[in-house]
């Protein structure tokens, strides 16, 4: 089942289930899906975002959510943060499981290999790689520096 179809069916059963805080982040998660549908539409494109797009759309939420929670948590707004910390939860359901440090830098090292990095200005090459194949599964503010550090 893709994404797409993931996040509708749990919009419909939180609506039945009247989860008023799950459906407001659903439909939240839906709306910046249908933006970037309108803006692809607009470029040429007919069928919408896929599963890729979908899962940058979801990690860029997470990491407005906690900015959001520590910005209110500096300002002695807890209530707001727990409130920001719940929708990151309903969004996380519907990210692939976060990799673990090991498992990111075997990804980092084989990407560097099939790429044949061999220098700093092949970093962009290998950041591609990684996106394409583990957009959502990893943190590339993270990855980011390791990668630099293995080609400097």
């Amino acid at each position: 089942m893709d994404l797409r179809t993931r996040l509708n069916t749990a919009l419909k059963e939180a609506m039945r289930a009247k989860d008023s805080e799950k459906l407001a982040t659903l439909r939240l998660i839906n709306a910046a899906i249908k933006d970037r549908d309108i803006a692809l539409r607009g470029d040429g494109a007919e069928d919408g975002v896929g599963d890729a797009e979908i899962l940058a759309i979801l990690g860029k939420m997470v990491k407005q959510r906690q900015e959001s929670a520590r910005a209110y948590e500096e300002g002695g707004r807890l209530e707001l943060a727990e409130k920001e910390r719940a929708e990151i939860t309903v969004i996380e359901a519907f990210l692939p499981q976060q990799m673990n440090e090991g498992a990111v830098a075997k990804a980092v090292d084989k990407a560097i290999s099939e790429v044949g990095a061999e220098s700093l200005r092949d970093m962009g090459k290998v950041m591609s790689k990684l996106k394409s194949q583990y957009t959502g599964r990893m943190d590339f503010g993270k990855v980011g520096p390791m990668v630099k550090d293995r080609l400097g």
